[in-house]
């Protein structure tokens, strides 16, 4: 059962966060996108991000084998090298602790995508942190019927 309903309660707030949201669509490939914004709510536990981002993969046409292989990403063979430095960005990026991004891991990336797409990337991981954040604190639920 939800705590609150933002949306209610602060429609600007989630205005702006939507503006982040139109301009990472607009910004990122949908592939990626789509992988980061799993990744980091399977990080997050967020139902209702998991369920969404999962549902909408799959209408864009990514396969149920590579969504299942978000959760062991590293291990799993069915990521290119710019999929898994955009994943390796999303786990540090999301789990951000005392020290940041390790270098390593902003290398890699900055080695595979341009400054821009980086930018862009780290956008797309701040939104799917923030929308995650409000929806496992008021703690929206997936639709039972989809």
């Amino acid at each position: 059962m939800s705590r609150i309903d933002m949306a209610a309660l602060a429609p600007e707030a989630l205005q702006a966060v939507l503006g982040m949201e139109k301009y990472v669509r607009a910004n990122v490939e949908h592939t990626v996108l789509e992988l980061v914004k799993l990744r980091a709510s399977m990080l997050n536990g967020c139902a209702y991000c998991v369920d969404l981002h999962t549902r909408d993969a799959l209408a864009a046409g990514e396969s149920s084998r590579r969504l299942f292989a978000v959760a062991a990403w590293r291990e799993a063979p069915f990521f290119d090298e710019r999929e898994r430095a955009a994943l390796a960005l999303t786990d540090a990026v999301t789990r951000l602790g005392e020290h940041g991004v390790p270098d390593d891991v902003w290398d890699a990336a900055a080695k595979v995508w341009s400054e821009k797409e980086l930018a862009d990337l780290v956008v797309a991981i701040a939104t799917i942190n923030v929308w995650n954040r409000v929806a496992v604190t008021s703690r929206t639920q997936p639709p039972a019927q989809v």
